[in-house]
């Protein structure tokens, strides 16, 4: 028996489909969806010589309860659209499609105003370029597909759109991601108590690393899956060769703006891969789009399940007291969105305040202003947990250097006895001028971490630049910095001159450091050099390795390395929550991103009068602890300049 094909439209593209699929199926035209659609169909076909979205939206919404999978073709500004294959059960319909396409092009602001327009005033007039040719060439591919489809290959058609550039007749096929988000058909769980429930499971390592997952084992779904230029939720990728190191930026694009976001390595093709990773965990750490949340209550009403937020450092009261302040002090009667996250501590769930389990780029509407601090994204959770802990840890270590004006001891880098390590070092010397300086930043957690330091020696471009990085192999937390400390050399040099003016009024009024950049611009300037006296002291004699980091386990699996770690901060009485953050879309490929908070840590910020420092009381009293003081500092003591994070 042939199958029942329904045709809904008008036009050339309809007339010309209908025609050919008469001879082969039983075909059924309709023009719109006033009919009713026989329940027998096997395929509906929404074809269509312009573009309106409002009739996709009506196919989504008159298909679905029946169960009727169906493909749409029609023209849109100069390009034929076919796709995708709509199943009514499976995520990944016409309005993610739309909604991808329309976030990765470069006027997705102005396309969103013409849809809404459309809806409004009705369908828009004739494509200019929906030539005969440029039909039928649409044509040709719809029905091939349709072949497809017919003959069982609907897997090859879902997730898929073809474009055919009308002006060229150029076809491109694009897969593209469901929107996890998507009101016509997430599957999105509600966030819940027991989804909430971490219990570690093993980890092995691969290949001697700390992860669970190698890049080669990823590398033949990342791009495939995440970049695209036409429809991926990252849209684009640009190879940067000044740098002394591989770099590569890809963008990910929203509808505040681009964000771009990098991989540095020594290999273009893992930078990549690297860029991509790095882009997945800035989108997971966006908003909750793995799960919808549900509680919305008052702090006091939930207090015997919640994180107190007064634990995580607020803003400076005086701060809350300007009008123009986007924050507002925290308020226990007032209701907001919470997320559950787990604590170790605890071993429990427990609730945290969205807006700290997730970040919105400096957006207000909160108390407190939140970034991408603790997350990170891993192979398996364990991975991903382990990860978020070391970057907090990492920044909470460069913080308290800052603060507290620690004379950290000058590490030898040669002692490390590694000959990529010494590569490094001098081709960042021979290629962009730089001396590098290394500083054991270690805090009372025991955990290595590193201040690194890139000393200017030509005349021109940034004087000085900061990074950080902490980790078990302390070997790896130095190259982890170094590599971020790569990414900035030469690359700014033309930027800084050409705004040195602004810097230099930064540097009278520290008020005016607003962005993050900002920050690591400041101190390019020679000017700036004195406000780090209390590192670049040249009398303090170098310390090898060895003598500095006291960190010795390692173990094969890395679950059994998150598992000591956990037991250090539990001693220290230091809460370790983590907020799965992970996706649909990460976790089709295995991946898993993790939001981890450690309530008395120091969070990273940026913008000088956005520093969280009031209610952290450890960056008072560890100073003394370390040995770096006699007592306890006083918040009037802490260094009131901006910080040099870049």
């Amino acid at each position: 028996m042939s199958a029942v094909i329904l045709v809904v439209g008008e036009g050339f593209l309809a007339d010309r489909v209908c025609g050919e699929l008469t001879t082969k199926y039983e075909v059924i035209r309709q023009t719109d969806f006033e009919s009713e659609i026989p329940e027998a169909t096997d395929l509906a076909l929404v074809l269509h010589d312009t573009w309106d979205p409002s009739i996709h939206q009506q196919a989504e919404e008159e298909l679905r309860p029946i169960e009727i999978p169906w493909l749409r073709g029609f023209v849109s500004f100069g390009e034929g659209v076919i796709g995708p294959l709509v199943r009514p059960n499976d995520p990944g319909c016409s309005q993610c499609a739309d909604l991808r396409k329309l976030m990765a092009g470069r006027d997705r602001k102005e396309m969103w105003e013409i849809q809404k327009g459309i809806a409004v005033n009705g369908t828009p007039p004739s494509d200019i370029w929906a030539s005969r040719s440029g039909l039928l060439q649409i044509a040709y591919l719809l029905e091939a597909e349709i072949e497809r489809i017919l003959q069982g290959a609907q897997a090859e058609a879902e997730e898929r759109i073809y474009i055919i550039n009308l002006k060229t007749l150029k076809s491109s096929s694009h897969t593209f991601l469901p929107d996890p988000l998507c009101p016509v058909c997430s599957q999105l769980p509600d966030d819940s108590q027991t989804a909430a429930t971490i219990s570690l499971k093993p980890s092995p390592k691969i290949s001697g690393s700390y992860r669970c997952r190698s890049m080669d084992d990823l590398s033949n779904v990342l791009v495939k899956d995440y970049l695209d230029h036409r429809v991926g939720f990252l849209n684009g990728k640009l190879h940067d060769f000044v740098p002394p190191f591989a770099d590569v930026g890809v963008n990910l694009p929203l509808f505040s703006g681009d964000e771009g976001v990098a991989g540095r390595t020594h290999s273009y093709a893992v930078s990549e891969q690297t860029a991509i990773l790095e882009g997945l965990e800035r989108y997971c750490g966006l908003a909750p789009r793995g799960k919808r949340t549900v509680v919305h209550d008052s702090y006091r009403n939930l207090e015997n399940q919640a994180l107190n937020p007064l634990k995580v450092g607020v803003h400076a009261k005086e701060q809350y007291r300007k009008t123009d302040f986007p924050f507002k002090q925290f308020d226990s009667d007032q209701a907001i969105d919470w997320a559950w996250g787990y604590s170790f501590l605890q071993e429990r769930p427990i609730l945290v305040p969205e807006l700290l389990a997730y970040y919105s780029l400096g957006c207000g509407q909160g108390f407190v202003y939140e970034t991408s601090n603790g997350c990170a994204l891993g192979g398996s959770l364990e991975e991903a947990i382990f990860h978020g802990i070391m970057e907090v840890v990492e920044r909470d270590s460069f913080l308290m250097t800052w603060y507290a004006e620690l004379t950290l001891p000058r590490l030898d880098p040669y002692s490390a006895n590694d000959q990529e390590l010494h590569l490094m070092i001098d081709r960042i010397r021979a290629v962009a001028g730089y001396d590098l300086y290394l500083f054991n930043s270690t805090m009372e957690n025991g955990i290595p971490s590193v201040w690194a330091m890139a000393k200017n020696r030509k005349k021109k471009g940034l004087n000085i630049i900061c990074a950080a990085g902490a980790h078990l192999d302390p070997l790896r937390a130095v190259k982890s910095a170094v590599h971020e400390l790569a990414g900035m050399m030469l690359t700014l040099d033309g930027k800084f001159e050409e705004n040195k003016r602004k810097y230099e009024q930064m540097l009278d009024d520290s008020s005016l450091v607003k962005q993050m950049d900002d920050h690591g611009m400041l101190y390019g300037l020679p000017q700036a050099e004195e406000r780090f006296h209390f590192l670049l002291d040249d009398n303090r004699p170098l310390r090898t390795f060895d003598e500095e980091f006291k960190w010795k386990t390692a173990h094969k699996d890395l679950t059994d390395d998150l598992r000591e770690v956990l037991q250090v901060f539990g001693r220290l009485k230091l809460e370790v929550i983590v907020v799965d953050q992970s996706t649909p879309e990460t976790k089709r490929n295995g991946l898993y991103c993790v939001k981890v908070l450690i309530p008395g840590m120091l969070p990273m910020t940026f913008g000088h009068h956005l520093s969280r420092v009031t209610g952290l009381e450890r960056v008072l009293r560890v100073p003394m602890e370390l040995g770096y003081l006699k007592k306890p500092l006083t918040i009037d003591q802490l260094n009131s300049y901006p910080h040099p994070f870049p």
